[in-house]
Protein backbone atom coordinates (compact mmCIF):
# COMPACT_ATOMS: atom_id res chain seq x y z
CA UNK A 1 0.00 0.00 0.00
CA UNK A 2 2.10 2.88 -1.11
CA UNK A 3 2.02 6.20 0.28
CA UNK A 4 0.55 7.52 -3.66
CA UNK A 5 -2.45 5.74 -2.69
CA UNK A 6 -3.25 8.26 0.17
CA UNK A 7 -5.26 11.64 0.25
CA UNK A 8 -3.26 14.66 -0.68
CA UNK A 9 -4.14 16.70 2.90
CA UNK A 10 -2.13 14.89 5.84
CA UNK A 11 -3.79 11.65 5.98
CA UNK A 12 -4.32 11.05 9.83
CA UNK A 13 -3.35 7.06 9.62
CA UNK A 14 0.15 6.77 7.23
CA UNK A 15 0.04 3.58 5.19
CA UNK A 16 2.76 1.61 3.82
CA UNK A 17 4.24 -2.20 2.98
CA UNK A 18 7.02 -3.65 1.84
CA UNK A 19 6.69 -7.20 0.99
CA UNK A 20 4.43 -9.66 3.66
CA UNK A 21 4.37 -6.14 6.31
CA UNK A 22 2.30 -3.18 6.46
CA UNK A 23 3.06 -0.36 8.22
CA UNK A 24 0.15 2.01 9.40
CA UNK A 25 0.96 5.06 11.35
CA UNK A 26 -0.92 7.48 13.09
CA UNK A 27 -0.30 10.81 11.77
CA UNK A 28 -1.23 13.73 14.23
CA UNK A 29 2.08 14.03 16.15
CA UNK A 30 1.06 18.08 16.90
CA UNK A 31 -1.62 16.87 19.18
CA UNK A 32 0.19 13.95 20.68
CA UNK A 33 -1.96 11.69 18.25
CA UNK A 34 -5.36 11.87 19.86
CA UNK A 35 -8.02 10.28 18.55
CA UNK A 36 -10.85 11.39 17.29
CA UNK A 37 -13.32 10.08 15.21
CA UNK A 38 -11.78 10.83 12.06
CA UNK A 39 -8.66 8.86 12.63
CA UNK A 40 -10.73 5.79 14.33
CA UNK A 41 -12.35 5.85 10.52
CA UNK A 42 -9.20 6.47 8.28
CA UNK A 43 -7.62 4.02 10.19
CA UNK A 44 -10.90 1.30 9.53
CA UNK A 45 -9.94 2.26 5.71
CA UNK A 46 -6.24 1.37 5.92
CA UNK A 47 -7.32 -2.17 7.41
CA UNK A 48 -10.12 -2.97 5.33
CA UNK A 49 -8.32 -2.60 2.10
CA UNK A 50 -5.17 -3.72 3.19
CA UNK A 51 -3.46 -5.98 0.09
CA UNK A 52 -4.31 -9.44 0.12
CA UNK A 53 0.04 -10.13 -0.15
CA UNK A 54 -0.03 -8.37 3.38
CA UNK A 55 0.46 -11.15 6.47
CA UNK A 56 1.42 -8.66 9.02
CA UNK A 57 0.35 -5.25 10.52
CA UNK A 58 2.93 -3.07 12.78
CA UNK A 59 0.82 -0.42 14.25
CA UNK A 60 3.22 2.64 14.82
CA UNK A 61 2.63 6.00 15.56
CA UNK A 62 4.53 9.59 14.16
CA UNK A 63 6.43 11.64 16.78
CA UNK A 64 7.19 11.11 20.36
CA UNK A 65 3.92 9.72 21.17
CA UNK A 66 1.62 6.21 20.46
CA UNK A 67 -1.20 8.76 21.77
CA UNK A 68 -2.40 10.76 24.48
CA UNK A 69 -5.88 9.39 24.00
CA UNK A 70 -9.39 10.11 22.79
CA UNK A 71 -9.70 13.91 21.33
CA UNK A 72 -11.67 15.55 23.94
CA UNK A 73 -12.81 18.10 21.99
CA UNK A 74 -15.44 16.03 20.78
CA UNK A 75 -17.02 15.37 23.77
CA UNK A 76 -18.46 18.35 24.91
CA UNK A 77 -21.08 18.54 21.43
CA UNK A 78 -22.39 14.79 22.23
CA UNK A 79 -25.56 14.27 23.56
CA UNK A 80 -25.96 10.49 25.49
CA UNK A 81 -27.37 8.92 22.37
CA UNK A 82 -23.98 10.24 20.15
CA UNK A 83 -21.67 9.01 22.41
CA UNK A 84 -23.02 5.48 22.56
CA UNK A 85 -22.84 5.53 18.62
CA UNK A 86 -19.32 7.18 19.09
CA UNK A 87 -18.36 4.00 21.26
CA UNK A 88 -19.65 1.38 18.87
CA UNK A 89 -17.94 3.28 15.94
CA UNK A 90 -14.74 2.37 17.61
CA UNK A 91 -16.10 -0.85 18.85
CA UNK A 92 -16.26 -2.04 15.12
CA UNK A 93 -13.04 -0.49 14.29
CA UNK A 94 -10.81 -2.02 16.77
CA UNK A 95 -12.75 -5.35 16.68
CA UNK A 96 -11.89 -5.12 12.72
CA UNK A 97 -8.45 -4.81 14.08
CA UNK A 98 -8.02 -7.28 16.94
CA UNK A 99 -10.32 -10.03 15.04
CA UNK A 100 -9.45 -9.19 11.00
CA UNK A 101 -7.03 -11.29 8.63
CA UNK A 102 -3.81 -10.79 9.75
CA UNK A 103 -2.32 -9.93 13.32
CA UNK A 104 -1.09 -6.91 14.44
CA UNK A 105 2.02 -5.91 16.44
CA UNK A 106 2.16 -2.18 18.00
CA UNK A 107 5.23 -0.21 18.72
CA UNK A 108 4.22 2.35 21.82
CA UNK A 109 6.22 5.13 22.83
CA UNK A 110 5.38 7.83 25.10
CA UNK A 111 2.25 8.15 25.85
CA UNK A 112 0.10 5.41 25.82
CA UNK A 113 -2.67 7.14 27.63
CA UNK A 114 -6.74 6.21 27.68
CA UNK A 115 -7.78 5.86 24.27
CA UNK A 116 -4.50 4.99 23.20
CA UNK A 117 -4.13 2.40 25.56
CA UNK A 118 -7.25 0.68 24.72
CA UNK A 119 -6.21 1.01 20.98
CA UNK A 120 -2.67 -0.59 22.06
CA UNK A 121 -4.79 -3.62 23.62
CA UNK A 122 -6.41 -4.39 20.13
CA UNK A 123 -2.93 -5.72 19.17
CA UNK A 124 -1.73 -9.01 19.24
CA UNK A 125 1.83 -8.19 20.16
CA UNK A 126 2.78 -5.32 21.89
CA UNK A 127 6.95 -3.61 21.67
CA UNK A 128 7.09 -0.61 24.30
CA UNK A 129 9.78 1.42 23.78
CA UNK A 130 11.53 2.61 27.59
CA UNK A 131 10.27 6.31 26.83
CA UNK A 132 6.74 4.45 27.13
CA UNK A 133 3.81 5.60 29.77
CA UNK A 134 0.48 4.04 30.53
CA UNK A 135 -2.26 5.81 31.99
CA UNK A 136 -6.39 5.58 32.39
CA UNK A 137 -6.98 8.65 33.35
CA UNK A 138 -10.84 8.93 32.67
CA UNK A 139 -11.68 9.15 36.65
CA UNK A 140 -9.83 12.44 36.26
CA UNK A 141 -11.43 13.76 33.65
CA UNK A 142 -14.80 12.61 35.04
CA UNK A 143 -15.95 10.53 32.01
CA UNK A 144 -15.48 6.25 31.13
CA UNK A 145 -13.34 4.38 28.82
CA UNK A 146 -15.49 4.44 25.92
CA UNK A 147 -13.17 2.31 23.66
CA UNK A 148 -13.36 -1.05 24.86
CA UNK A 149 -10.77 -0.47 27.48
CA UNK A 150 -12.92 -1.56 30.35
CA UNK A 151 -12.62 -5.28 28.59
CA UNK A 152 -9.81 -5.35 26.87
CA UNK A 153 -7.16 -3.75 28.77
CA UNK A 154 -8.86 -5.86 32.00
CA UNK A 155 -8.24 -9.09 30.32
CA UNK A 156 -4.56 -8.37 30.03
CA UNK A 157 -3.98 -6.79 33.46
CA UNK A 158 -6.81 -7.57 35.25
CA UNK A 159 -10.25 -5.64 36.19
CA UNK A 160 -8.57 -4.54 40.00
CA UNK A 161 -5.19 -3.31 38.04
CA UNK A 162 -8.24 -1.36 36.05
CA UNK A 163 -9.72 0.17 38.77
CA UNK A 164 -6.81 1.24 40.60
CA UNK A 165 -5.66 2.99 37.30
CA UNK A 166 -8.72 4.93 36.75
CA UNK A 167 -9.57 5.63 40.68
CA UNK A 168 -6.02 7.05 41.49
CA UNK A 169 -4.59 7.67 37.83
CA UNK A 170 -1.26 5.93 38.48
CA UNK A 171 1.10 5.71 35.48
CA UNK A 172 2.74 2.96 34.79
CA UNK A 173 6.52 3.58 33.06
CA UNK A 174 7.37 0.98 30.36
CA UNK A 175 9.04 -1.52 33.10
CA UNK A 176 6.04 -1.59 35.26
CA UNK A 177 3.85 -2.39 32.19
CA UNK A 178 5.88 -5.20 31.16
CA UNK A 179 5.69 -7.13 34.11
CA UNK A 180 2.26 -6.77 34.95
CA UNK A 181 1.94 -7.85 31.08
CA UNK A 182 0.30 -5.04 29.47
CA UNK A 183 3.39 -5.58 26.86
CA UNK A 184 5.65 -8.49 25.61
CA UNK A 185 8.87 -6.79 24.67
CA UNK A 186 10.82 -3.34 26.12
CA UNK A 187 13.48 -1.57 23.85
CA UNK A 188 15.46 1.38 23.66
CA UNK A 189 14.34 4.75 22.13
CA UNK A 190 14.31 4.48 18.74
CA UNK A 191 14.62 0.73 18.41
CA UNK A 192 10.71 0.40 18.48
CA UNK A 193 9.59 0.28 14.72
CA UNK A 194 13.24 -2.39 13.86
CA UNK A 195 12.30 -4.60 16.95
CA UNK A 196 8.10 -4.64 15.44
CA UNK A 197 9.05 -5.51 11.98
CA UNK A 198 11.65 -8.08 12.71
CA UNK A 199 8.67 -9.75 14.94
CA UNK A 200 6.26 -9.28 11.74
CA UNK A 201 8.01 -10.70 9.85
CA UNK A 202 8.51 -13.70 11.69
CA UNK A 203 4.28 -13.75 12.11
CA UNK A 204 3.77 -13.41 8.71
CA UNK A 205 6.25 -16.51 8.10
CA UNK A 206 3.54 -18.58 9.50
CA UNK A 207 1.12 -20.53 7.88
CA UNK A 208 -2.06 -18.35 7.64
CA UNK A 209 -4.51 -20.72 9.08
CA UNK A 210 -2.14 -21.28 12.40
CA UNK A 211 -2.00 -17.79 12.48
CA UNK A 212 -5.95 -17.05 12.39
CA UNK A 213 -6.68 -20.13 14.40
CA UNK A 214 -4.22 -18.32 17.33
CA UNK A 215 -5.96 -15.04 16.71
CA UNK A 216 -9.80 -16.05 17.22
CA UNK A 217 -9.89 -19.45 18.95
CA UNK A 218 -7.63 -18.37 21.67
CA UNK A 219 -9.98 -15.97 23.29
CA UNK A 220 -12.98 -17.84 22.42
CA UNK A 221 -11.51 -20.71 24.29
CA UNK A 222 -10.47 -18.20 27.25
CA UNK A 223 -13.81 -17.15 27.96
CA UNK A 224 -15.22 -20.70 28.11
CA UNK A 225 -15.46 -23.47 30.52
CA UNK A 226 -12.62 -26.27 30.25
CA UNK A 227 -14.85 -28.49 28.83
CA UNK A 228 -15.80 -26.17 25.97
CA UNK A 229 -12.63 -24.75 25.46
CA UNK A 230 -11.23 -28.53 25.20
CA UNK A 231 -13.43 -29.47 22.52
CA UNK A 232 -12.74 -26.28 20.95
CA UNK A 233 -9.11 -26.97 20.94
CA UNK A 234 -9.56 -30.63 19.39
CA UNK A 235 -11.68 -28.61 16.82
CA UNK A 236 -9.19 -26.49 16.03
CA UNK A 237 -6.14 -28.74 16.18
CA UNK A 238 -7.86 -31.08 13.76
CA UNK A 239 -8.88 -28.20 10.83
CA UNK A 240 -5.20 -26.24 10.89
CA UNK A 241 -3.20 -29.70 10.93
CA UNK A 242 -5.51 -31.35 7.99
CA UNK A 243 -4.18 -27.60 6.05
CA UNK A 244 -1.97 -28.92 3.17
CA UNK A 245 0.99 -25.93 3.88
CA UNK A 246 0.96 -27.78 7.65
CA UNK A 247 1.36 -31.27 6.34
CA UNK A 248 3.88 -29.40 4.17
CA UNK A 249 5.63 -28.11 7.39
CA UNK A 250 5.47 -31.20 9.76
CA UNK A 251 7.23 -33.52 6.69
CA UNK A 252 9.55 -30.92 6.65
CA UNK A 253 10.70 -31.20 10.32
CA UNK A 254 10.28 -35.04 10.31
CA UNK A 255 12.68 -34.96 7.29
CA UNK A 256 15.38 -32.66 9.20
CA UNK A 257 14.84 -29.62 6.59
CA UNK A 258 13.31 -27.24 9.26
CA UNK A 259 15.00 -25.87 12.04
CA UNK A 260 14.49 -26.61 15.67
CA UNK A 261 13.44 -24.62 18.90
CA UNK A 262 16.31 -22.59 19.81
CA UNK A 263 16.94 -20.81 23.08
CA UNK A 264 16.41 -17.10 22.16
Amino acid sequence: MPHDDLPDADPLVLARHDGPVAVLELNRPEKRNAISLAMVRELDRCIATLPDDVKAVVLAARGEHFSAGLDLSEIPEMSAAQGVHHSHAWYQVFERLQFGRVPVVAVLQGAVVGGGLELAACAHVRVAESSAYFGLPEGQRGIFLGGGGSVRVSKLIGFSRVTEMMLTGHVYDADEAFRIGLTHYTVAPGEGLAKALALAQRIAGNAPMSNFAIMRALPLIAEQPMSHGLMTESLIAAISQSEPEAKERVEAFLAKRAAKVQRS
